[in-house]
Protein backbone atom coordinates (compact mmCIF):
# COMPACT_ATOMS: atom_id res chain seq x y z
CA UNK A 1 0.00 0.00 0.00
CA UNK A 2 3.16 2.04 0.12
CA UNK A 3 3.15 2.45 -3.53
CA UNK A 4 0.56 5.05 -3.33
CA UNK A 5 1.46 7.20 -0.39
CA UNK A 6 3.07 9.23 -3.17
CA UNK A 7 0.02 11.80 -3.25
CA UNK A 8 0.76 12.33 -7.19
CA UNK A 9 1.14 8.60 -8.01
CA UNK A 10 -2.61 8.77 -5.74
CA UNK A 11 -4.00 11.06 -8.23
CA UNK A 12 -3.11 9.52 -11.32
CA UNK A 13 -4.78 6.74 -10.98
CA UNK A 14 -7.65 8.01 -8.80
CA UNK A 15 -8.78 10.45 -11.20
CA UNK A 16 -9.66 8.28 -13.96
CA UNK A 17 -10.84 5.43 -11.53
CA UNK A 18 -14.04 7.93 -9.90
CA UNK A 19 -15.25 8.38 -13.37
CA UNK A 20 -15.46 4.81 -13.60
CA UNK A 21 -16.48 3.77 -10.86
CA UNK A 22 -19.40 6.66 -10.18
CA UNK A 23 -21.05 5.73 -14.05
CA UNK A 24 -20.42 1.95 -13.31
CA UNK A 25 -22.20 2.18 -9.52
CA UNK A 26 -24.46 4.54 -11.49
CA UNK A 27 -25.64 2.48 -13.99
CA UNK A 28 -26.15 -0.79 -12.04
CA UNK A 29 -27.95 1.16 -9.28
CA UNK A 30 -30.45 2.81 -11.87
CA UNK A 31 -30.96 -1.22 -13.63
CA UNK A 32 -31.64 -2.44 -10.00
CA UNK A 33 -34.27 -0.05 -9.27
CA UNK A 34 -35.75 -0.48 -12.45
CA UNK A 35 -35.78 -4.24 -12.12
CA UNK A 36 -36.89 -3.98 -8.38
CA UNK A 37 -39.48 -1.38 -8.93
CA UNK A 38 -41.34 -3.15 -12.33
CA UNK A 39 -39.81 -6.96 -12.57
CA UNK A 40 -39.89 -8.51 -9.14
CA UNK A 41 -43.30 -9.41 -7.46
CA UNK A 42 -44.76 -8.26 -4.58
CA UNK A 43 -44.24 -10.33 -1.20
CA UNK A 44 -47.01 -12.39 -0.33
CA UNK A 45 -46.87 -10.89 3.64
CA UNK A 46 -45.45 -7.56 2.60
CA UNK A 47 -46.94 -6.62 -0.45
CA UNK A 48 -45.32 -3.64 -2.04
CA UNK A 49 -43.69 -2.33 0.73
CA UNK A 50 -40.72 -5.21 0.06
CA UNK A 51 -39.44 -3.13 -2.41
CA UNK A 52 -37.38 -0.69 -0.12
CA UNK A 53 -35.11 -3.39 0.30
CA UNK A 54 -33.43 -2.33 -2.31
CA UNK A 55 -32.59 0.76 -0.71
CA UNK A 56 -32.29 -0.43 3.09
CA UNK A 57 -29.92 -3.01 2.32
CA UNK A 58 -27.45 -1.91 0.66
CA UNK A 59 -27.64 1.22 2.98
CA UNK A 60 -26.82 -0.62 6.02
CA UNK A 61 -24.43 -2.93 4.29
CA UNK A 62 -22.40 0.51 3.63
CA UNK A 63 -23.10 2.23 6.69
CA UNK A 64 -21.47 -0.73 8.19
CA UNK A 65 -18.57 -1.26 5.82
CA UNK A 66 -17.89 2.73 5.99
CA UNK A 67 -17.20 2.38 9.34
CA UNK A 68 -14.88 -0.89 8.95
CA UNK A 69 -12.60 1.27 6.23
CA UNK A 70 -12.44 3.90 9.48
CA UNK A 71 -11.03 1.27 11.39
CA UNK A 72 -8.68 0.28 8.84
CA UNK A 73 -7.53 3.51 7.63
CA UNK A 74 -6.67 4.13 11.89
CA UNK A 75 -5.17 0.76 11.88
CA UNK A 76 -2.87 1.79 8.85
CA UNK A 77 -2.13 5.19 10.14
CA UNK A 78 -1.02 4.21 14.00
CA UNK A 79 0.72 1.10 12.91
CA UNK A 80 2.01 1.52 9.43
CA UNK A 81 1.87 5.96 9.10
CA UNK A 82 0.63 5.27 5.92
CA UNK A 83 0.06 9.38 4.97
CA UNK A 84 -2.86 8.95 3.28
CA UNK A 85 -4.78 6.34 5.46
CA UNK A 86 -5.97 9.52 8.00
CA UNK A 87 -7.14 11.55 4.61
CA UNK A 88 -9.03 8.27 3.90
CA UNK A 89 -10.66 7.71 7.08
CA UNK A 90 -11.75 11.78 6.62
CA UNK A 91 -13.23 11.27 3.20
CA UNK A 92 -15.15 7.84 4.22
CA UNK A 93 -17.02 9.53 7.02
CA UNK A 94 -19.58 11.67 5.81
CA UNK A 95 -21.10 9.14 2.89
CA UNK A 96 -20.92 6.83 5.92
CA UNK A 97 -23.00 8.76 7.86
CA UNK A 98 -25.18 9.58 4.97
CA UNK A 99 -26.02 5.56 4.18
CA UNK A 100 -26.59 4.97 7.83
CA UNK A 101 -29.23 7.55 7.96
CA UNK A 102 -30.90 6.26 4.94
CA UNK A 103 -31.12 2.58 6.74
CA UNK A 104 -32.58 4.16 10.02
CA UNK A 105 -35.19 6.21 7.24
CA UNK A 106 -36.18 3.60 5.26
CA UNK A 107 -36.03 0.77 8.06
CA UNK A 108 -37.97 3.28 9.81
CA UNK A 109 -40.06 3.56 6.91
CA UNK A 110 -40.72 0.19 5.80
CA UNK A 111 -41.40 -0.91 9.97
CA UNK A 112 -44.13 1.40 10.14
CA UNK A 113 -46.37 -0.79 7.86
CA UNK A 114 -44.74 -4.05 8.64
CA UNK A 115 -44.63 -4.26 12.61
CA UNK A 116 -46.75 -1.62 13.08
CA UNK A 117 -44.13 1.03 14.39
CA UNK A 118 -42.26 3.81 13.06
CA UNK A 119 -39.12 2.83 15.78
CA UNK A 120 -38.10 0.29 18.06
CA UNK A 121 -35.71 -0.16 20.96
CA UNK A 122 -34.43 -3.34 19.70
CA UNK A 123 -30.64 -4.67 19.68
CA UNK A 124 -30.20 -3.89 15.70
CA UNK A 125 -31.87 -0.29 15.35
CA UNK A 126 -30.17 1.02 18.67
CA UNK A 127 -26.91 -0.53 17.39
CA UNK A 128 -27.22 1.50 14.44
CA UNK A 129 -28.52 4.63 15.91
CA UNK A 130 -25.21 4.34 17.73
CA UNK A 131 -23.22 3.96 14.69
CA UNK A 132 -24.53 6.99 13.19
CA UNK A 133 -23.50 8.93 17.02
CA UNK A 134 -19.92 8.09 16.08
CA UNK A 135 -20.40 8.92 12.54
CA UNK A 136 -20.96 12.03 13.80
CA UNK A 137 -18.50 12.20 16.37
CA UNK A 138 -15.84 11.17 14.27
CA UNK A 139 -16.41 14.30 11.77
CA UNK A 140 -16.37 16.45 14.67
CA UNK A 141 -12.90 15.39 15.82
CA UNK A 142 -11.91 15.07 12.67
CA UNK A 143 -13.06 18.84 11.31
CA UNK A 144 -11.31 19.85 14.79
CA UNK A 145 -7.95 18.26 13.56
CA UNK A 146 -8.23 20.09 10.08
CA UNK A 147 -8.80 23.07 12.02
CA UNK A 148 -5.51 22.83 14.16
CA UNK A 149 -3.61 22.31 10.85
CA UNK A 150 -3.52 18.54 9.97
CA UNK A 151 -4.41 17.45 6.36
CA UNK A 152 -6.49 14.34 7.70
CA UNK A 153 -7.44 13.08 11.11
CA UNK A 154 -5.17 13.15 14.44
CA UNK A 155 -4.09 9.73 16.06
CA UNK A 156 -6.75 10.16 18.82
CA UNK A 157 -9.47 10.29 15.81
CA UNK A 158 -7.87 7.33 14.58
CA UNK A 159 -8.02 5.32 18.09
CA UNK A 160 -11.82 6.57 18.00
CA UNK A 161 -12.30 4.92 14.77
CA UNK A 162 -10.69 1.60 16.08
CA UNK A 163 -12.96 1.65 19.06
CA UNK A 164 -16.12 2.07 17.33
CA UNK A 165 -15.60 -0.81 15.30
CA UNK A 166 -16.87 -2.84 18.59
CA UNK A 167 -20.45 -1.73 16.99
CA UNK A 168 -19.93 -3.32 14.00
CA UNK A 169 -20.36 -7.14 15.05
CA UNK A 170 -22.84 -6.23 17.50
CA UNK A 171 -24.80 -5.02 14.66
CA UNK A 172 -24.52 -7.62 12.97
CA UNK A 173 -25.09 -10.91 15.58
CA UNK A 174 -27.79 -8.31 17.32
CA UNK A 175 -30.95 -10.22 15.72
CA UNK A 176 -29.46 -13.23 17.22
CA UNK A 177 -28.51 -12.27 20.19
CA UNK A 178 -31.54 -10.42 21.50
CA UNK A 179 -35.21 -10.91 21.05
CA UNK A 180 -36.11 -8.56 17.88
CA UNK A 181 -38.88 -7.32 16.14
CA UNK A 182 -36.24 -7.11 13.20
CA UNK A 183 -36.12 -9.79 11.17
CA UNK A 184 -33.50 -12.33 11.70
CA UNK A 185 -29.84 -12.82 8.89
CA UNK A 186 -31.56 -13.20 5.81
CA UNK A 187 -28.22 -13.71 3.47
CA UNK A 188 -25.62 -15.91 4.76
CA UNK A 189 -23.20 -18.27 3.96
CA UNK A 190 -25.87 -21.07 4.10
CA UNK A 191 -27.94 -19.01 1.70
CA UNK A 192 -30.82 -16.69 1.49
CA UNK A 193 -34.55 -16.83 2.82
CA UNK A 194 -35.21 -14.14 0.54
CA UNK A 195 -37.03 -15.26 -2.82
CA UNK A 196 -35.10 -15.77 -5.98
CA UNK A 197 -37.61 -13.70 -7.48
CA UNK A 198 -37.32 -10.47 -4.88
CA UNK A 199 -33.03 -11.32 -4.70
CA UNK A 200 -31.49 -10.51 -8.00
CA UNK A 201 -32.08 -6.88 -8.13
CA UNK A 202 -30.42 -6.73 -4.92
CA UNK A 203 -27.33 -7.32 -5.68
CA UNK A 204 -27.55 -4.92 -8.59
CA UNK A 205 -28.35 -1.93 -6.17
CA UNK A 206 -25.89 -3.81 -3.58
CA UNK A 207 -22.88 -3.45 -6.14
CA UNK A 208 -24.45 -0.23 -7.65
CA UNK A 209 -24.08 1.53 -4.58
CA UNK A 210 -20.87 0.03 -3.18
CA UNK A 211 -19.46 1.70 -6.68
CA UNK A 212 -21.24 5.10 -6.27
CA UNK A 213 -20.01 4.73 -2.19
CA UNK A 214 -16.31 4.14 -3.52
CA UNK A 215 -16.56 6.64 -6.57
CA UNK A 216 -17.33 9.23 -3.26
CA UNK A 217 -14.49 8.37 -1.14
CA UNK A 218 -12.18 8.84 -4.02
CA UNK A 219 -13.62 12.33 -4.48
CA UNK A 220 -13.74 13.26 -1.33
CA UNK A 221 -9.70 11.97 -0.87
CA UNK A 222 -8.53 13.97 -3.94
CA UNK A 223 -10.91 17.22 -2.77
CA UNK A 224 -8.82 17.33 0.72
CA UNK A 225 -5.60 16.64 -0.78
CA UNK A 226 -6.28 19.71 -3.00
CA UNK A 227 -6.88 21.91 -0.16
CA UNK A 228 -4.13 20.81 1.59
CA UNK A 229 -1.81 21.77 -0.88
CA UNK A 230 -3.69 24.86 -1.26
CA UNK A 231 -3.09 25.89 2.73
CA UNK A 232 0.44 24.47 2.58
CA UNK A 233 0.51 27.19 -0.50
CA UNK A 234 -0.48 29.90 1.22
CA UNK A 235 1.65 29.15 4.24
CA UNK A 236 4.68 29.21 2.32
CA UNK A 237 3.67 32.91 1.21
CA UNK A 238 2.57 33.79 4.41
CA UNK A 239 5.97 32.86 5.72
CA UNK A 240 7.77 34.61 2.69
Amino acid sequence: MHRFANPTRFLKIARPLTGWLFWSGFILLLAGCVCGLLLTPADYLQGETVRILYIHVPAAWLGMAGWSGIAIAGLMQLVWRHPLASIAGRAIAAPGALFTAICLVTGSIWGRPTWGTWWEWDGRMTSMLVLLFLYLGYIALAQASARDGQGGVSPVTAIFGLVGAVNIPIINRSVVWWNSLHQGPSITMRGSSIDGSLLWPLGLTLLGFTLLFAAIVLMRMRAILATNKIEARLQRLARG
